[in-house]
């Protein structure tokens, strides 16, 4: 008798043990930690309900998105969170997993990798798919984009929370109804940006990596190099500067990466520079930062008060907000316009709304010096040759001295292109008036890149002061003719092979404008190339370019 009550002893011990690490683990209450291991400017927030029966529901709010857990299990110290994601465009719910582990009184989270195509932000973006003249020949392996948000080949992210609070958390306020506005009176024009813009920006090749140390070195590296007196004036800093939370005050704060902006704007003040900076009309930047939503105001006076030159102002969570009408995106937009002109600095003031809603017709009126057209480009020939050939027609009428088409930055260096390749993106952005952002590393620039981003030739084209921007004037199936006349009565023309094969390309006098003997120079070879009449035509290599200009 006594030996078998031992048995039972020993396993009702062990039950009760087993219970009393299971309630030792209960995951009720709120889990907070750091949204990513780049900086310290997110939170994430898993909110968990744990039943008695073990069931597991809850929410996970990271900078971007809220995601509903549809069921949770723990075994053990190990945790599996079943969620769904609201679907892009209102379409279907994403279903996405998490995992984690429990470990002394910490929760080690790894988030799922979610793969949307590749699109940039706002899901505008073109198709990047690789050059199809190319079979492969290890570009493609070796041009892959560089890790960040909207790319594909992301490494799962692992985040530590902590247990702040046992409560059982409320649900999640539902979302409030979308704001309507009415189309704004016109913004007084700020006087800036009287030939496009010319800089650098962070993001196409760093993304969240960007800190106080890398613009200070990129700003030394752009007067090295001579960029600076190339025209190149901006250093423009992008998302993910922004601290997780507004101070008491409101104030927009910084991240652990720039622990002194305004030092830092003394700093490539100081260069003979300009620093630039990014924020959203939304609550929350495209990264998931503080964005300026209902803070337009403030924040454009602590720009002011460090000494912020540009602003790019992208439109991201401010969908959540506003409706989707051009009156209301203008008046969001507008509400910027007027803090920054009132914010007792000149700041040039840049949209990033991807093209929607006709931003041509409106884009001055808020106030804006440039607007972006598209989607955002990538490092591939065929991102840069959809936008700027295929996306520009039309949009000339909408550019003027002090306001521009933006058809996003160059990719100039980044490794995704040929040197022809990027020969015809610098000869399109220069004929098509566009602003010149460079978002290379300028640390570490080969002869070749440098001689592309700092033809002076292509850039005096860029910004003629007549502020005219290109038509196209000719195109057969793989080539087009582009034309735009500048201040001095001469004509710069384009002629661009489109295909995978060298071929002629034919400038007609009659198509660009021009009548009789006319003296001809090649803008890349630096080199005059006498007096012609009725036409000019030139092998064109493939995915080339031959830029000339024709004189009066």
């Amino acid at each position: 008798m006594g030996m078998t009550r031992m048995p039972r002893l020993h396993l009702m011990a062990a039950a009760l043990v087993t219970l009393a690490a299971v309630h030792a683990q209960n995951l009720t209450g709120r889990w907070t930690g750091p949204a990513t291991t780049a900086d310290d400017g997110q939170e994430m927030t898993v909110a968990l309900t744990q039943a008695a029966d073990g069931r597991i529901t809850g929410t996970i709010i990271s900078p971007r998105t809220t995601d509903t857990i549809t069921s949770g299990k723990l075994e053990g110290n190990h945790l599996t969170l079943e969620a769904e994601r609201p679907g892009r465009g209102g379409g279907e719910p994403l279903k996405v997993t998490y995992t984690g582990v429990l470990e002394n009184g910490k929760l080690s989270l790894t988030l799922p990798v979610v793969n949307f195509g590749g699109r940039g932000r706002g899901g505008r973006g073109p198709n990047n798919a690789g050059n199809p003249c190319e079979t492969d020949g290890g570009r493609a392996a070796a041009a892959a984009p560089p890790p960040g948000r909207g790319r594909g080949n992301q490494q799962p992210q692992v985040l530590e929370l902590t247990h702040v609070s046992t409560e059982v958390p409320p649900p999640p306020a539902p979302r409030p109804a979308l704001v309507s506005l009415p189309m704004p009176e016109p913004v007084k024009a700020n006087g800036l940006a009287r030939t496009p813009p010319m800089g650098w920006n962070s993001w196409n090749k760093f993304r969240n990596q960007v800190s106080d140390k890398m613009i200070r070195e990129m700003a030394d590296a752009i007067v090295a190099s001579g960029m600076r007196d190339a025209g190149y004036i901006y250093v423009n800093i992008d998302d993910t500067w922004e601290g997780a939370h507004r101070d008491a005050k409101g104030n927009i704060t910084t991240n652990n990466k720039f622990p002194d902006m305004k030092a830092l704007a003394d700093y490539v003040h100081s260069k003979g520079l300009k620093l630039g900076i990014y924020s959203s009309p939304g609550p929350k930047t495209c990264a998931g930062y503080e964005g300026s939503y209902q803070h337009e105001a403030q924040d454009a006076k602590t720009w002011a008060s460090w000494g912020i030159d540009y602003l790019k102002y992208d439109w991201c969570s401010a969908s959540q907000v506003y409706d989707n009408t051009q009156a209301t995106m203008a008046a969001a937009y507008a509400k910027m316009g007027n803090a920054l002109l009132h914010s007792g600095r000149h700041i040039v003031f840049s949209l990033c709304q991807y093209g929607n809603l006709d931003v041509g017709e409106w884009g001055a009126r808020v106030g804006g010096n440039l607007w972006r057209t598209t989607g955002d480009i990538s490092d591939r020939w065929q991102s840069m040759d959809h936008i700027g050939f295929d996306l520009q027609p039309g949009r000339e009428k909408y550019a003027a001295p002090g306001h521009w088409n933006d058809p996003d930055m160059l990719e100039i260096g980044n490794g995704g292109m040929t040197d022809e390749e990027y020969q015809q993106h610098m000869s399109l952005w220069s004929l098509l008036s566009a602003p010149l952002l460079a978002g290379n590393d300028i640390r570490d620039m080969s002869p070749a890149i440098k001689a592309i981003l700092m033809n002076k030739e292509a850039i005096a084209i860029d910004q003629d002061p007549l502020g005219k921007q290109a038509v196209r004037v000719a195109k057969t199936e793989t080539s087009e003719v582009w034309s735009k006349p500048l201040e001095d009565g001469g004509v710069a023309v384009g002629l661009f092979n489109r295909g995978c094969n060298s071929a002629k390309v034919t400038a007609r006098w009659s198509d660009v404008g021009v009548s009789g003997s006319r003296a001809v120079r090649d803008l890349w070879a630096h080199k005059d190339l006498g007096r012609m009449s009725g036409e000019f035509s030139a092998d064109v290599p493939q995915h080339g370019v031959v830029l000339v200009k024709i004189a009066r």
